[in-house]
């Protein structure tokens, strides 16, 4: 099975109730976005959230207590920290829009 390209768009299909339907498409209306691009950006968000409250790694005894000593000691900032703290995160850099999110549906 061939990989599709990471830019390449791919249709996601759900199955919602009505109300469920309404209540996106309310919201979406109110931002001026589609129901496409409103529930992308949505679900998007939550993954980014998931993924990054869910990051675990396990550390002995010892390289816990030498971690832990760290974080109590942190080096100084310096200029290339803080152009890194200023740069954007890579999820907030604008993808192109799919040309089927373009068009709006009722």
């Amino acid at each position: 099975m061939a990989q599709a390209n990471a830019l390449e768009p791919v249709t996601i299909s759900i199955r919602a109730k009505a109300g469920q339907r309404d209540l996106i498409d309310q919201a979406a209306e109110r931002l001026g976005r589609s129901r496409s691009d409103f529930m992308l950006e949505a679900a998007c968000r939550q993954a980014e959230d998931v993924l990054l409250d869910q990051t675990w790694f396990a550390l002995d005894a010892d390289r816990f207590a030498a971690f832990q000593a760290l974080l109590d000691a942190p080096p100084p900032p310096t200029d290339r920290l803080r152009r890194t703290l200023q740069a954007p995160a890579p999820w907030d850099s604008p993808a192109p829009a799919p040309a089927s999110a373009k068009r709006r549906r009722p």
